[in-house]
């Protein structure tokens, strides 16, 4: 019989970037309130005088009051995200995979062997997130001398891409690649038969989304399933590969 490991390593990188603007408005004969440091000063001509946070039995509010051009303001090289709380997230940002590890055992030709893995984010900014997978290379032995090509699906008018899933059920189509069901996940999985191949990395292909989303939510939960299919005439051995997953939400 013959041995096809998927060793699967996970890097989980979340990345926030926090932009700070410090504006100094110049009006005169208006009254206003200067504040200064060694390293800045603002004239403002408005009075945060209510800001905090305010709890009873049923509720907790955080505000900021006095503000008067909240909002989001934009030009070339730079965005402005002034009054209310932008950067305030009630959910903060988690990214989890359940398993790290899928053994595809021993394959059989013409006889699609599948494994799944959980991926679960928590998610509360003003922003979006996304979930991007890449392969560090085809599955393939130790020695590199044999690999198990990356599907293609069932071919024909559902030949699959790296960012364009399709019907992948014949038994005699053969490769690696995966499916998504679940939460937040790309529109062209449209059911449990849909597939794509992962992108390369060592091709350099850019990253593909797996799940994003631009509402806040808690466990939000998405189904990856990876499948392989091999045919009679595929070498014998020990495959594996590295799927790298990036975890990014924004603010």
């Amino acid at each position: 019989m013959k041995n096809y490991n998927l060793k699967l390593k996970i890097f989980r990188f979340c990345i926030v970037i926090f932009t700070f603007a410090f504006c100094i408005l110049n009006l005169g004969g208006v009254a206003a309130v200067s504040m200064d440091s060694s390293s800045f000063r603002i004239e403002s001509a408005s009075i945060n005088d209510a800001a905090g946070n305010k709890t009873s039995d049923n509720y907790k509010l955080s505000d900021t009051l006095g503000q008067l051009a909240a909002g989001e303001f934009s030009s070339t090289g730079y965005i402005i995200k002034a009054g209310f709380q932008y950067l305030h997230s009630i959910i903060p940002f988690r990214f989890s995979i359940s398993d790290i590890s899928i053994n595809f055992g021993t394959l059989m030709p013409n006889t699609p062997a599948t494994g799944t893995t959980e991926l679960t984010v928590y998610f509360g900014a003003a922003g979006e997130y996304q979930v991007t997978a890449t392969e560090l290379g085809k599955l393939r032995t130790l020695n590199e001398a044999n690999n198990i090509p990356d599907t293609n699906c069932n071919g024909g008018a559902d030949t699959c891409t790296d960012s364009q899933a399709k019907v992948w059920t014949s038994s005699t189509a053969y490769g690696f690649g995966y499916g998504m069901t679940g939460n937040d996940i790309p529109s062209d999985f449209i059911n449990s038969t849909y597939y794509r191949y992962f992108a390369d990395k060592n091709l350099s292909e850019a990253p593909q989304i797996v799940m994003s989303s631009p509402n806040v939510g808690k466990n939000r939960q998405a189904t990856m399933t990876m499948k392989a299919n091999i045919s009679n005439v595929q070498a014998a051995g020990s495959y594996q590969t590295v799927i790298n997953f990036v975890a990014t939400p924004s603010y």
